[in-house]
């Protein structure tokens, strides 16, 4: 599968095959929403086992409220429930990462909130070393 990035939202390459790693720089759209969940969901169908998913949001300034709304963002983040095994997300707002946290939970995916300072971190919890940039 190719590489992606559109508008904000661009892939971090990893080092295992089932690694999706997402760098946000800035406002994500409706169109940057549903291209992430269209990628995503040809992952889930690519993959027979679950993967594991980063996303630093570091640089993350808002996205369109109604986003969250578009068919194929909902398909996805209902697929990541049986297809996702670990989620790190690094540089969550306050918010976002007390919401993680509360969802680690109470779904089957196991979700983790890291500050922009345990970057490190994140990785190493999903078992892979940070790549060089």
């Amino acid at each position: 599968m190719t590489s992606f990035s559109h508008g904000p939202i661009s892939q971090l390459q990893t080092t295992s095959p089932r690694l999706y790693a997402f760098v946000v720089s800035g406002h994500i759209d409706d169109d940057a929403s549903e291209a992430l969940a269209k990628y995503m969901n040809g992952v889930f169908d690519e993959h027979s086992e679950k993967v594991d998913m980063l996303l630093d949001l570091s640089g993350f300034s808002g996205s369109d409220w109604d986003s969250i709304l578009d068919v194929d963002v909902i398909a996805s983040r209902l697929r990541a429930l049986t297809n996702v095994d670990k989620y790190a997300v690094v540089g969550a707002p306050d918010s976002a990462a007390r919401m993680i946290a509360l969802m680690d939970k109470i779904i089957p995916v196991k979700a983790r909130a890291f500050d922009k300072t345990e970057m490190e971190a994140a990785w190493a919890w999903l078992g892979e070393k940070r790549p060089s940039t």
